[in-house]
């Protein structure tokens, strides 16, 4: 008798509270309460900036700033997947993949999602207002648009004083 193989459940990883939070929602919801029988395969994508892009097109001296930028957002990548690593240990979810892709988020989740076949992206909400979305735009907006998932956007719930 074949086994079926499980969907693919992608959760995208920035240094950002929001992407944390998102990370334990889905745990919460979608693995913990099957304890080693979740109807999903994890697999974390956290998009690393390239340094270029960073400086932007740069002046005198951006090519020298490079390495040590590159140095940084490799450590900053790291440390993410640690810290998201340790968030599914503590929910005893020991099956995640993790990939580490340079380029623009937006572009690195909607192909992941099909690199990985996957049925659902889970990305965080970053809360921003009309104005700052449409200066930065978002990711979130991007990929539920553009990727061939559904895609789920959580919001972290905001505290009240």
């Amino acid at each position: 008798m074949a086994t079926e193989e499980k969907s693919v459940m992608i959760v995208a990883m920035d240094e950002s509270e929001h992407s944390f939070y998102a990370l334990q929602w889905t745990l919460n919801h979608f693995f913990a309460p099957f304890s080693g029988t979740a109807p999903f395969k994890l697999v974390l994508v956290h998009a690393k900036p390239s340094p270029a892009t960073v400086v932007g097109l740069g002046g005198p001296g951006a090519a020298d700033v490079l390495p040590y930028l590159d140095t940084d957002l490799k450590k900053i990548a790291a440390r993410v997947v640690e810290k998201a690593q340790e968030i599914c240990r503590s929910k005893s979810v020991t099956d995640v993949a993790v990939d580490v892709v340079e380029g623009d988020a937006r572009n690195v989740l909607c192909e992941a999602v099909e690199k990985h076949h996957a049925s659902i992206l889970v990305v965080g909400s970053h809360g921003y207002g009309a104005i700052k979305r449409a200066v930065l735009g978002s990711v979130s907006d991007y990929c539920a648009h553009h990727a061939h998932c559904t895609v789920m956007i959580v919001k972290k719930p905001k505290t009240k004083h």
